[in-house]
C-alpha cells in the first residue's frame, strides 16, 4: 500500500487492511500529541484511494476488516465516504466490518441522516478520543471541545447505529487535577456508554507543549502509584453497563480487561494488587 507519513491505527485493527482516505488529523493541536506532526490535514484524492483498494484486492486473498485512516477519516463528505464504502464491499465481498477514527467535530458536522446512511452502507464503528471528562483538562490540552460536546458526539454516533469505541488517557490531569480527571472521565463515559472503552496512560512526547510544561515544572506527570489511585477512583465512579473495558495498551502500567459493570469488583481487586506491587509493567517497557 502507498502511505504518506506516519500511519496509526487502534490496537484492535492490527490485522485490518489500512488505507488512507485522509491525511493527518483535522484538529492536530492537542498539547500532548505528536502523532501527525509530519503532515497537514488533507483529503486524499479519490482516484488514489480507489487505486489502493484495487491493488490490495490483487495482493490479499481474504480481507475481513478495513480501517480507513488517518486521524479523522469521518471528516470526508458523506457522499465520498459512501462511494468509498461501495468500493470496499464491491472489491471485498468477504469484508465484515469497516471502521475509522472520528473526531467530535466530524460527528457533529454530519447530520443524523448521513450517519445512519453510512451505517447502512457498511461503516460499522468509529473510534473517538475523549481524553478527559474534565473541562479544565480539556481546555489545558487544547482538545477543542468541552466534555458536554464530546459526550453529545458519542451519543449521536450511537443513536445513529454506529458502534463506538472511546479512549481516555490516565494521568492527563497532572497531579493537580487527578481526582477531577478520574471522576469527570468516568461520568463522561457513563453518559455515552460506548461499546468499547480504552484507557491509555500518559507518555510525554518530545516536542509537544506538554513536554515544555513538564520541563518548566508546571505539569507534574503522575507516576505508577498515582495512576493506580486514579484508576481506582475512575472504576468506583463509572457506570457503563455492557461496555467492554480494556486497559491493555503498551503505555499502561497495569493490564486490566473486563466488561462493565459486571467485572467492576474484579477490576478493582486487580488494581489493589497493582498497588501492592504485583503485575506492574516496568517503566522502561512502556511505549506508544
Amino acid at each position: 500500500m502507498r502511505y504518506k507519513g506516519k500511519v496509526y491505527r487502534p490496537p484492535s485493527e492490527a490485522y485490518s487492511l489500512i488505507v488512507q482516505v485522509t491525511y493527518g488529523c483535522s484538529h492536530n493541536r492537542c498539547a500532548f500529541c505528536d502523532m501527525y506532526d509530519d503532515k497537514h490535514f488533507a483529503l486524499r484524492p479519490m482516484e488514489e484511494i480507489r487505486e489502493d483498494f484495487e491493488m490490495a484486492r490483487q495482493v490479499y486473498r481474504h480481507v475481513e476488516r478495513v480501517f480507513l485512516a488517518d486521524g479523522d477519516a469521518l471528516m470526508r463528505p458523506a457522499a465520498q465516504l459512501s462511494e468509498i464504502l461501495g468500493w470496499v464491499y464491491d472489491l471485498f465481498p468477504e469484508c465484515q466490518r469497516v471502521t475509522c477514527y472520528a473526531s467530535p467535530t466530524s460527528i457533529h458536522v454530519k447530520s443524523e441522516e448521513e450517519l445512519r446512511a453510512l451505517r447502512r452502507q457498511g461503516l460499522t464503528m468509529v473510534y473517538m478520543g475523549l481524553e478527559s471528562g474534565c473541562d479544565k483538562v480539556l481546555e489545558k490540552m487544547a482538545k477543542g471541545h468541552d466534555a458536554a460536546s464530546i459526550i453529545a458526539a458519542g451519543q449521536k454516533a450511537r443513536r445513529c447505529g454506529l458502534a463506538l469505541s472511546v479512549t481516555a488517557i490516565s494521568g492527563l490531569g497532572s497531579l493537580d487535577l487527578l481526582e477531577d480527571h478520574a471522576m469527570g472521565t468516568a461520568q463522561a463515559l457513563s453518559a455515552m456508554k460506548p461499546e468499547y472503552i480504552g484507557l491509555l496512560t500518559l507518555m510525554v512526547e518530545p516536542g509537544t507543549p506538554l513536554e515544555r510544561w513538564v520541563q518548566e515544572g508546571s505539569f507534574i506527570v503522575p507516576q505508577a502509584p498515582d495512576i493506580l489511585r486514579e484508576t481506582e477512583i475512575f472504576l468506583h465512579h463509572i457506570d457503563s453497563e455492557g461496555s467492554i473495558f480494556r486497559m491493555n495498551h503498551a503505555s499502561n502500567y497495569l493490564t486490566l480487561k473486563g466488561t462493565l459493570n459486571r467485572d467492576k469488583e474484579a477490576l478493582l481487586a486487580r488494581v489493589q494488587q497493582g498497588m501492592a506491587g504485583h503485575g506492574l509493567r516496568p517503566a522502561y517497557l512502556r511505549a506508544l
